[in-house]
């Protein structure tokens, strides 16, 4: 059974090979990698805070920590390059500036009534 946002098994050889904690590492050797690399993958692609993911993934304290050190080690960014060099295009990246809103996305409902500003001189 797949579960939301976890990785496929060809998705994750692509990189354990390339991960802090791994067999033969210097340091400890973490058994949990994948089911760390997916709490944050959950964590980004849910668009919520490190305090609400699932318990499934553990204390999100010591998942967000983990992260963090990942992040100041390099980790992640050897994880991007190494896949951004055989991109497979299975994700595309837009940046939202070149994207146009509706036109209604950017007020409020209602808005602020303001005078116009000739108005309010005229009665000065």
């Amino acid at each position: 059974m797949t579960k939301r946002y976890a990785l496929r098994d060809d998705q994750w050889e692509r990189i354990q090979g390339l991960l802090p904690g791994r067999e033969g590492h210097v340091g400890g050797t973490a058994k949990d990698n994948r089911r760390f690399v997916e709490a944050v993958l959950y964590r980004y692609r849910a668009g919520i805070p490190w305090r609400d993911l699932p318990g499934r993934f553990g204390d999100f304290r010591v998942i967000h920590t983990r992260h963090m050190r990942w992040s100041r080690s390099g980790a992640w960014e050897q994880v991007f390059k190494h896949l951004a060099a055989d991109a497979d295009n299975e994700y595309a990246m837009i940046d939202a500036t070149i994207i146009r809103a509706h036109q209604h996305a950017a007020g409020a409902k209602g808005g602020i009534k303001r005078r116009n500003a000739s108005v309010a001189l005229e009665g000065a």
